[in-house]
């Protein structure tokens, strides 16, 4: 029995990490522009992270170097 339970437990723990996580699309154009603006912020913000790393540690490679981007 107690390892049934455990064996249920287990699962339903590691089914959690498989949902996806669901960002609902803007419905109005005011909505559109928040989301816009506050993309274009996080950006900056990892922008200004970026200049203040050391080039050559792991973070910033991780964090940093984007796919297809000139460095």
């Amino acid at each position: 029995m107690i390892r049934t339970l455990i064996l249920v437990l287990a699962a339903a723990a590691l089914s959690a990490c498989t949902v996806p996580t669901y960002e609902a699309d803007p419905v109005s154009a005011r909505q559109w522009e928040q989301r816009q603006e506050r993309i274009q912020r996080e950006e900056a913000e990892r922008l200004r992270r970026c200049e203040t790393m050391d080039k050559q540690s792991e973070r910033y490679a991780r964090e940093c170097v984007r796919p297809g981007a000139s460095q």
